[in-house]
């Protein structure tokens, strides 16, 4: 049975949907449309509206390329616009009387793919099950989100390398000032991400602008050390300026190109050229740092990752289909380049250079390093900090994709029975206990900020001594320093 459900918010009343037990209303906007001369600018608030807005119908995405990858993963991006920075809300009931811990989450997607729609963040469980308000919300990605245009345009342009930053800014305000109506507390915001969406959380909790606004984080596979400095942003730029014969004095014609030109263009990078800038304006300082030096010490962190997460890029890279001992071979001397002398001194007699020993140390390089040094930071500061991994393995392919990069996202979300989750995940029966696991530490969390429940073994706070990991698996358990450090 379905009924309408109307909230005023401070831009006019939305119309959504009760479904069972759940109220949900999709693709309510945020911020303007930013288009023509707000293309490249920071995020404006959104026009009031007469009447009532009908937000039973998701929104548009940001536009993006193709992805195979992100196929895989369920990726909703058939409808999308540059106007797209709207957002959706699940909530278990809109009585002010009683508020309940809201979760925002930011999708994943290397800042170049993804949308807050993906039947994979479906928020029904979250709460149904765990009494909280989530909200998905949509980002500007790939040029429109992350092209520094500041060293060469000038003061107008100067955070044009942070509009996607911005914009998820721009949404936790908007949660601030409007998510009592939806019976959510703007006093209990934790916001949790995946892959790019914790890349962007780590970013979050070194940016001023978005300080008050949240006050919990969960980073899925993703830290706080993708960013650039501007130095090294403005390269890019001046790429993709040449690629589409514009001349540095003449960024203004930015505007005005086509937006399929746009996504064909930034479909040539390699893969993160495109993300958060170091742009002295709205991210002053690098991120990493400024946690180092305590800028997010009141706020309790879960981190962590899974245990082969280089294993999806590899899984889907032709490269290593097949490939001769050679091929092998050029793959890590071009990824590793001068580095490769230092690994071959540390391998073992019985080492050999295989897609296994890539998938490691890549793992290690892009997601488990980075994650252990916030951790440590968070720790030194004195938050609450819960560090975990992701150890099983998914039998698709004959278990070629191992607990491989994003395995975890349905588990989180306990959306396992989702049309999309099967090619990812399988059908195993085990798969239900791990996601009941994973489910009610997520929603304690938001709670309480502490992760434990009566499901799972005690999960101590991390600390730079026994470094106490709560490993996820068909039989979970917690372990020391399971990383080696």
């Amino acid at each position: 049975m379905t009924s309408a459900t109307f909230v005023n918010t401070t831009y006019g009343q939305v119309k959504g949907e009760k479904n069972e037990n759940v109220y949900v209303w999709k693709g309510i906007p945020y911020a303007k449309a930013p288009v023509g001369s707000l293309r490249f600018q920071p995020p404006e608030a959104p026009e009031s509206w007469d009447g009532v807005l009908d937000a039973t119908q998701f929104g548009p995405v940001a536009p993006q390329p193709e992805s195979e990858i992100m196929e895989t993963l369920g990726n909703d991006s058939v409808n999308s616009s540059e106007d797209c920075l709207n957002l959706n809300i699940w909530s278990p009931s809109i009585n002010k009387d009683k508020l309940r811990p809201v979760m925002v989450w930011i999708h994943g997607g290397a800042y170049m793919n993804g949308s807050g729609s993906s039947g994979l963040y479906n928020g029904t469980s979250f709460a149904s099950l765990g009494d909280v308000v989530v909200v998905t919300i949509n980002y500007r990605l790939g040029i429109l989100g992350f092209l520094h245009l500041g060293e060469l345009a000038g003061e107008e342009y100067a955070t044009s390398g942070n509009c996607g930053i911005l914009d998820q800014v721009a949404a936790l305000q908007w949660v601030q000032d409007n998510i009592a109506s939806f019976g959510g507390d703007p006093n209990r915001v934790t916001i949790f991400g995946e892959s790019a969406g914790a890349m962007s959380v780590g970013v979050l909790l070194a940016m001023p602008s978005a300080k008050g606004l949240f006050n919990q984080a969960i980073l899925q596979s993703g830290a706080a050390s993708n960013t650039i400095p501007s130095s090294q942003a403005t390269k890019v730029a001046e790429r993709i300026l040449t690629s589409l014969g514009i001349e540095d004095n003449e960024v203004f014609k930015l505007r005005d190109i086509p937006v399929e030109k746009l996504i064909e263009v930034s479909s040539t990078l390699p893969m993160m050229k495109l993300v958060p800038v170091v742009d002295g304006v709205s991210l002053p300082n690098n991120p990493e740092e400024a946690l180092k030096d305590g800028f997010a010490k009141d706020i309790p962190i879960i981190i962590g990752v899974n245990k082969d997460e280089y294993r999806l890029f590899t899984y889907f890279d032709p490269r290593w289909k097949n490939a001769e001992q050679r091929e092998v071979e050029q793959i890590f001397e071009s990824t590793f380049g001068t580095a490769m002398p230092a690994i071959q001194s540390q391998l073992s007699e019985n080492d050999t250079l295989d897609q296994d020993l890539y998938d490691k140390l890549m793992t290690a390089q892009i997601f488990t390093n980075p994650a252990l040094k916030l951790a440590e930071y968070q720790v030194r500061q004195g938050a609450p900090t819960y560090m975990y991994r992701f150890d099983w393995e998914s039998p698709v392919a004959g278990g070629a994709l191992k607990a491989c990069h994003a395995l975890e996202i349905p588990f989180v979300w306990n959306n396992l029975n989702e049309p999309q989750t099967n090619q990812l995940t399988g059908n195993s029966p085990e798969q239900k206990g791990i996601a009941k696991q994973m489910h009610q530490a997520w929603i304690a969390f938001a709670h309480s900020g502490n992760p434990n429940h009566e499901g799972i073994p005690d999960w101590p706070e991390y600390n730079l001594t026994k470094r106490e990991t709560m490993l996820f698996n068909e039989e979970s358990k917690v372990e020391s320093n399971p990383f080696g450090v």
